[in-house]
């Protein structure tokens, strides 16, 4: 695993997995490794109460609820729609429930304007076409199909970024369970068509700010269960996200640096500022062009804690972190740049004069980070 620049979950938490499937005596459905209960004890982490011999860490952090319905609908025969602003976490979710289920997250389709119809079903290899002539062994299977034959969960990211004949495609598939391949002559059995076996599903994701650039039809809303993941706005379960994908970062770089619990209060704090601007915007030029996501908050305290380990004194400070906010947050000139200086001086200023502690620092650090990019 170390010599992965990213590993994916089913092989980042492969002893974790193992155990769980070892101790396992509830009841799977279809080719499930693990029971719905212990999927859900992988993704949310273990309890007392849950009587283990070994703590099992929490990966994704909201509502329970959101979890179980997710286990739910993919022990059913529809599909699973996750759906919600980016950065909540949608493709991570997605990511946990294919390894605890099927041990493989990777078969995935990325859902763009370029997706075609091949990309969810099947292409050839040209050179043994030309060769030998179609056959199954010259068919290059797509993620959907590989995850239909092995009874395994297939991903499909940004489903509304893809047009609707690959939509259409896909209801097809979420109806029928199986693909026809009519290019293969049907020798009388069923050579020209691949059947799903019991444990396929699908989970696609789908970014609420998406809409209307290739809205879901009826017909394949219908197929799918819809799960909408809201923005974490509970400072102790953002501040649990932040520190958890931190520590990650810091692991995998071999950092030794801490992450202050003033820093991290202040970054808390300034996204959550950030975002009640943004409710008040007037207009969408009054508006950061950023989400504001739990996601971006992780990004801006990685840029600063890696700018700190290589170019600063091996310690995060508020000026390198309000550097980082302000280099990761300005999308728009002047724009951005216009409503981030409005923040330092209509709250980061006063703030800083009635509490002191960090925030002068920080926004001396704003400001000279703005001064810099105008």
């Amino acid at each position: 695993m170390s010599d992965l620049l990213r590993a994916p979950a089913e092989i980042k938490y492969a002893e974790e997995l193992d155990w769980l499937e070892s101790i396992d005596d509830n009841p799977k459905p279809f080719s499930w490794r693990l029971s719905p209960k212990m999927v859900r004890l992988f993704i949310l982490g273990s309890e007392r109460s849950d009587g283990l011999d070994r703590e099992i860490s929490q990966k994704w952090f909201g509502d329970r609820s959101f979890v179980e319905r997710s286990i739910v609908t993919l022990a059913s025969d529809r599909g699973l729609l996750l759906i919600g602003d980016p950065g909540t976490g949608k493709s991570w979710l997605a990511e946990l429930l294919s390894a605890a289920i099927s041990r493989n997250s990777t078969l995935v389709v990325q859902g763009t304007a370029g997706t075609t119809e091949d990309h969810i079903k099947y292409s050839w290899n040209v050179s043994m076409v030309i060769a030998k002539g179609q056959s199954r062994a010259s068919m290059i299977p797509s993620p959907i199909m590989t995850a239909m034959e092995a009874g395994s969960i297939g991903r499909f990211e940004e489903l509304t970024r893809s047009t609707s004949d690959v939509q259409d495609a896909l209801i097809s598939i979420l109806s029928e369970k199986y693909i026809s391949v009519p290019e293969l002559e049907s020798g009388g059995g069923d050579d020209n068509i691949v059947f799903a076996k019991p444990g396929f599903s699908i989970i696609a994701t789908a970014n609420s700010r998406d809409r209307g650039v290739n809205d879901l039809s009826s017909a394949l809303k219908r197929r799918f269960n819809f799960v909408r993941i809201p923005v974490v706005t509970n400072k102790k379960s953002e501040a649990e996200i932040v520190r958890f994908r931190t520590e990650e970062l810091l692991r995998r770089h071999s950092i030794d640096l801490d992450v202050p619990p003033t820093l991290l209060d202040v970054l808390l704090q300034s996204f959550a500022d950030l975002r009640a601007s943004a409710a008040a915007a007037g207009s969408d030029d009054e508006k950061l062009e950023s989400a504001l996501s739990t996601a971006e908050q992780i990004g801006v305290l990685e840029d600063a804690v890696l700018h700190s380990n290589f170019f600063g004194e091996r310690a995060l400070t508020a000026r390198t972190l309000a550097s980082s906010l302000v280099g990761s947050l300005t999308r728009r000139e002047p724009e951005d740049l216009a409503i981030l200086n409005k923040y330092l001086h209509g709250v980061v200023e006063p703030r800083s004069k009635e509490e002191g502690g960090s925030w002068p620092e920080f926004l001396e650090g704003g400001r000279d980070a703005i001064a810099t990019l105008s």
